[in-house]
């Protein structure tokens, strides 16, 4: 709430009591914070609309200690049916289109998945208030839009130019309206860059770069290289999600944003250089397209408002979630034999 300083403290959310739907479960945060949530001990249920054996989330076998809801988030029925029957308590929302290339391909379907996957999901939740007590909404950087004015801050408004940028706009002013209309007990996390294992989307820096350099190929960098970005290792990004879903339902945390970041930026060029240091393979220079258009070119995030407010601050720095993300990409591409 504006004017309102809240302290962090401790919680007493007791996970193990929690009955919580996640959607996007099968993508990278997805299948972490499944994993995280049952050695928490909650009663997990995730929605998922396609069946993909690499995920994490299926290939771990944590999918068989979860309720599975088939559907998607354009289908309001589905959500609603398993919100309701399920008896979910708290929904960590983190289904989308997340591909900025895809959506600038296909728009229309970014914009079905994104907005109205959301205010579907948010619907649902008002409409069993009864029964849901903490939401969670993922959303990005991205949905602060193009600014001379960097790190971003949560004061600075919601101004997406692009598909996927405006989709995530989107995303967070409907959150804010059913959380200062209905009292939905609702927070939006925003994150730069997410990496760390089980990311399957190999036109991504991280991902793509390891994977060509394990197979002594050269790096393909679709941009000049020169684009500044916030990374944050997907350990952080989970337990930054699951502090944020324990005081959602509080005054001052129900209704607002909160950046969630390492501090700082960094280029894609720099990135790249430090995965290769780690793998030694310095050899094998990047190809750089710089094809990429309609992106945002300069991102980072001042999370100081999470530090005040939730205690929250990460934990990895980005040499040291680079470190645990490289043998996972190792071992995945032996096993599957790419």
């Amino acid at each position: 709430m504006e004017g309102v300083e809240v302290t962090a403290e401790k919680t007493s959310y007791k996970w193990g009591e929690r009955r919580v739907f996640v959607t996007g479960a099968t993508g990278i945060v997805g299948s972490w914070a499944v994993k995280e949530l049952l050695r928490r001990k909650a009663h997990v249920a995730v929605l998922v609309r396609d069946w993909d054996p690499q995920s994490e989330l299926i290939r771990s076998g944590d999918i068989d200690r979860t309720t599975v809801v088939n559907g998607k988030l354009e289908d309001y029925d589905s959500l609603e049916r398993g919100i309701n029957e399920q008896e979910i308590d708290t929904v960590i929302h983190l289904g989308a289109q997340p591909i900025v290339n895809t959506a600038l391909r296909n728009p229309l379907a970014t914009f079905e998945a994104n907005v109205r996957g959301t205010y579907n999901l948010l619907e649902a939740c008002r409409r069993q208030a009864s029964l849901v007590k903490s939401v969670v909404v993922a959303s990005s950087d991205k949905a602060y839009g193009e600014s001379e004015k960097l790190p971003y801050t949560e004061d600075m408004p919601a101004n997406g130019r692009h598909p996927y940028d405006v989709s995530k706009s989107c995303t967070d002013l409907i959150s804010m309206a059913y959380a200062h209309t209905y009292a939905l007990p609702v927070a939006v996390a925003r994150c730069g860059n997410i990496y760390g294992g089980g990311d399957l989307n190999w036109n991504r820096i991280v991902p793509g770069t390891i994977k060509s350099l394990l197979r002594g190929e050269r790096p393909v960098l679709r941009s000049d290289g020169k684009m500044l970005r916030d990374y944050i290792f997907v350990d952080d990004v989970v337990d930054a999600y699951l502090a944020l879903a324990e005081r959602a339902h509080e005054d001052g945390i129900r209704g607002e944003a909160f950046n969630f970041s390492v501090g700082g930026g960094i280029t894609v060029l720099e990135i790249v250089e430090k995965i290769q240091k780690l793998m030694g393979r310095e050899d094998l220079k990047p190809a750089i397209l710089d094809q990429a258009r309609s992106e945002i070119r300069a991102q980072y995030l001042d999370s100081s408002k999470a530090k005040q407010r939730l205690g929250w601050t990460a934990k990895f720095s980005l040499e040291e979630g680079l470190k645990r993300t490289v043998p996972w990409y190792t071992d995945f591409l032996e096993r599957s034999g790419k």
